[in-house]
């Protein structure tokens, strides 16, 4: 049997991580469940050249937000776990107080509960007190919290870069292969860098 993944995708901007992740697990081993929420379609057509349909087609299986009763609503559907990316503070305060009136909360909150990895790429910047005492509540319940913060040790050269970095950072966290970005102590890396302080960069 495939391996699973639930995806949501949240309001947040960001979008393209959601879907950059999408694309990587397109034509891999794992079966991904998408619920979108109604508030990510339209940053979906604001901020990419995707249409919704488009992103929707690079899941296995795409859920209405609004189906309680879908597959990914019960715990008894087994998946590897879940990460809501990006993830907006109404639905990252929804998960942390267990208030399951989408399919997206609700898929989350059967992952915690299960004790599943869920991790949150929680977009929001500055983060005020309030954000963070949701994300040190969501930490405390289980979750990995994994903002999309960028690295510059691999030397990223274009906004893909960055993009794909993180994806592979979500990527490790439940432990699925992938060469979306140079690890450190990679070969190539360490030559770029060699090369930089040779120019005194």
């Amino acid at each position: 049997m495939k391996k699973r993944l639930v995806v949501g995708m949240s309001g947040a901007t960001g979008a393209i991580y959601g879907i950059r992740l999408l694309e990587t697990l397109a034509n891999s081993n794992i079966e991904t469940h998408l619920v979108i929420s109604d508030a990510a379609r339209k940053t979906i057509d604001m901020e990419t050249n995707w249409a919704v349909d488009d992103v929707i087609s690079l899941a296995h299986t795409c859920y209405d937000i609004r189906d309680i009763g879908a597959n990914i609503a019960s715990g008894s559907f087994l998946v590897e776990g879940m990460v809501v990316i990006p993830c907006a503070m109404k639905t990252l305060s929804g998960i942390a107080h267990s208030y399951n009136d989408n399919l997206l909360v609700r898929a989350a909150d059967v992952n915690l509960k299960e004790q599943r990895k869920l991790v949150i790429v929680a977009r929001e910047t500055p983060f005020h007190k309030g954000h963070l005492n949701l994300m040190l509540q969501l930490a405390d319940m289980g979750a990995t919290i994994l903002p999309p913060v960028p690295a510059f040790y691999c030397l990223p050269q274009t906004i893909d870069d960055i993009v794909n970095h993180l994806v592979g950072k979500v990527l490790d966290m439940f432990h699925i292969e992938n060469r979306c970005f140079q690890r450190w102590g990679s070969h190539k890396l360490n030559n770029a860098i060699t090369m930089l302080r040779a120019e005194g960069a």
